[in-house]
């Protein structure tokens, strides 16, 4: 029991910085663009001609 006068206050501060972390990331822009990532790992980056 006396554990819990530990715990809680810990679990308090780790949810308020996940809350922190995740609205910074909202504000800085990190959701923009959902699609980009994806299409960037198809690509292959060559976009220069082939010698024949």
């Amino acid at each position: 029991m006396n554990m819990l006068i530990y715990l809680i206050p810990v679990a308090l501060f780790l949810g308020a910085l996940g809350l922190f972390a995740f609205l910074w990331s909202v504000r800085s822009g990190q959701y923009e663009d959902m699609d980009g990532a994806a299409w960037r790992v198809i690509d292959d980056g060559d976009d220069r001609p082939r010698p024949s």
